[in-house]
């Protein structure tokens, strides 16, 4: 028998569009009852959370405005080099 583990695995997701970050959110915990998904609707708001308690993975959409997806991985790999990052696009 495979040994699971009952820890939560804290995701945040970043996208700018929150009907995804509720949708997505949701998909997510009804996948594994062990994944607790927080949102942020900017890379600011993502960065804060971040610093304020650090996930165990970033999913982050990719096209945001001000700071894009690539820009926020850069920003989060000088804090937190070994962070596992998803960058995802719903478009392209």
């Amino acid at each position: 028998m495979p040994f699971r583990s009952h820890q939560k695995i804290q995701i945040l997701h970043v996208d700018d569009d929150p009907s995804i970050t509720d949708l997505t959110g949701t998909f997510l915990e009804r996948e594994d009852d062990r994944f607790a998904v927080q949102t942020a609707t900017s890379a600011d708001e993502g960065l804060e959370n971040i610093n304020d308690r650090p996930p165990d993975c970033v999913v982050s959409d990719y096209n945001m405005p001000g700071t894009d997806g690539i820009e926020f991985l850069q920003a989060v790999r000088e804090e937190y080099p070994d962070l596992p990052f998803i960058l995802f696009t719903g478009k392209g």
